[in-house]
């Protein structure tokens, strides 16, 4: 499902109007007739409700005017707060308030109240809030500054009340691409978005200001939105589902890849285990476990169905450099190589890596420490022979792209495509709403996942199950953007039968097979 900026949805929308031929006032009418649905169904009890709605002057408004004619005739009680003069008003917004005030004459108990400045707030505050549901119409998409004046005073006087707040097309406030609010934002109950939902309805924190988010088809047709070739995307399960046909009834292991994982190292050996047996569970046909050679015997036994190959340590219990000739050897016959979890950070260790990115001609999986080594010389990802997919949290995306972890939270979908685009690579952005950026700047955004999912090892499994389904023959793309959904889907499996939080990563392993099933969707 396309996520389309709040640029792109005015490209859209003009695109629809003067060249396909729809008149805006016909996507009016189909946005609030879709919005009214919503907030019904919404709120079963809302016909023996009070309804305030907020009415700013542009198209916000015009949708919140069509909104409270559906719900006069309803005969639900519904009082109107303008947020400006009605002679401040133009366009189809102007079309649907004349309408709603030729309606409004005979609905008595309902009424149009004008709020034009601070004064006119205060003296019609207690009026305002005296209902039961509040509709948001104040501001849409195309803000680009900080909310200020009455307006802010308003936001915050509907987010303090008891009431819900139903939120028409983006909660006023929020940034409609970067989930960001504006200085303060409407934090609602529910949401209404039209034609397509907006990264700052997916991206934190703009999920938790949206609150339950449904998309309202106004008639756009798909062609046009196809013609401005939309970047983001929101991963669903159905597109996850169409990666996964059914398997030849005569398929042998052969037909299903050979993952190799370097990993381990003294006190890490978990992370090793865990991200091979996570591949096993993804369907991988044959794993094979490169780990230091004196710590082999301890890993042998967390991984049954996975291969140990031991490599040269020199005692230490670390990959060194001198294992370089091996591995290459051994990545012979692979079809994806995973590097990093548990591998430790010895200057040794870094060296081999560099070596192996620059040589292996195999697609590769890097991840955990790898990622910390590599950082102090990315020019290597650029000498690479095969194509890499990065799968770093925010403290390791910090130290790849030489700044904060808090810059890099504040615009997570930035960072990610701006450095997959700079280094010609696939790049996995952990973390809630888990972001997929491609080369050329495509990205996707998870929508799966819990906190519960916030323990040890979670990130070894998730390579895993990324270099497993790349081993399959998915492509980088596809691996990374399954693996990252199925990994999450894992947690809300695992969150549903054993509780919120407290499952462990060697759980997720697990649950591996029944996310790829279909869990409990």
């Amino acid at each position: 499902m396309y996520l389309v900026t709040a640029k792109e949805m005015q490209q859209i929308d003009r695109e629809t109007i003067e060249s396909f031929g729809i008149p805006g006032r016909t996507l009016m009418e189909n946005a609030g007739r879709g919005a009214y649905t919503m907030l019904v169904q919404t709120f079963p009890n809302i016909f023996s409700q009070k309804v305030g709605i907020i009415a700013g002057r542009g198209n916000n408004g015009g949708d919140a005017f069509v909104i409270a004619r559906y719900l006069m005739e309803k005969g639900i009680h519904t009082n109107v707060f303008i947020l400006c003069s009605k002679d401040k008003i133009t366009g189809d917004a102007k079309a649907n308030l004349d309408l709603l005030l030729k309606l409004i004459q005979n609905h008595k108990a309902c009424s149009i109240i004008e709020i034009v400045d601070q004064n006119d707030f205060k003296k019609n505050k207690p009026r305002l809030l005296h209902h039961d549901i509040f509709v948001d119409g104040i501001l849409g998409t195309g803000l680009n500054s900080d909310v200020r004046g009455f307006f802010k005073e308003i936001i915050a006087a509907l987010n303090n009340s008891k009431s819900p707040v139903f939120s028409i097309d983006i909660p006023s406030g929020l940034n409609a691409d970067t989930g960001k609010p504006w200085g303060i934002s409407i934090n609602a109950t529910a949401t209404a978005t039209f034609a397509h939902p907006k990264p700052g309805h997916i991206l934190h924190p703009g999920d938790k200001h949206t609150g339950e988010l449904e998309v309202v088809d106004i008639g756009i047709p798909g062609f046009i939105t196809e013609k401005f070739n939309p970047k983001l995307n929101l991963l669903e399960e159905r597109d996850i589902k169409m990666l996964f046909p059914p398997r030849d009834s005569e398929s042998h292991k052969g037909n299903f890849g050979h993952v190799l994982i370097l990993a381990g190292s003294p006190g890490k050996t978990g992370a090793a285990a865990l991200a091979a047996n996570a591949a096993m569970r993804c369907g991988t046909g044959l794993v094979t476990l490169g780990v230091p050679e004196s710590l082999n015997s301890f890993v042998e036994p967390q991984v049954t169905e996975a291969m140990t190959y031991p490599l040269p340590d020199d005692g230490k219990g670390i990959l060194i450099e001198s294992a370089f000739e091996k591995i290459l050897k051994l990545a012979k016959d692979k079809d994806a190589i995973a590097i990093g979890p548990g591998i430790g950070t010895d200057k040794s260790t870094k060296k081999l890596i560099e070596k192996l990115v620059k040589k292996l001609d195999v697609p590769l999986v890097l991840d955990a420490d790898c990622l910390n080594l590599i950082s102090e010389n990315l020019q290597i990802l650029k000498k690479a022979k095969s194509d890499i997919i990065l799968t770093p949290h925010p403290g390791e995306m910090a130290r790849l792209s030489s700044t904060t972890t808090k810059e890099i939270q504040e615009n997570r979908l930035e960072s990610a495509q701006n450095f997959s685009n700079k280094f010609g690579i696939t790049l996995v952005l952990k973390g809630a709403n888990t972001i997929i950026s491609l080369a050329d700047k495509k990205a996707y955004i998870c929508p799966v996942g819990n906190p519960g999912m916030a323990s040890g090892g979670m990130g070894d499994v998730l390579t895993g199950i990324i270099a497993g389904f790349r081993a399959q023959g998915f492509s980088s793309e596809n691996a990374s953007i399954a693996g990252v959904y199925i990994h999450g889907l894992c947690g809300e499996i695992l969150a549903e039968s054993m509780g919120a939080f407290g499952f462990l990563a060697s759980d997720m392993v697990k649950t591996i097979p029944l996310a790829i099933h279909g869990g409990n969707t």
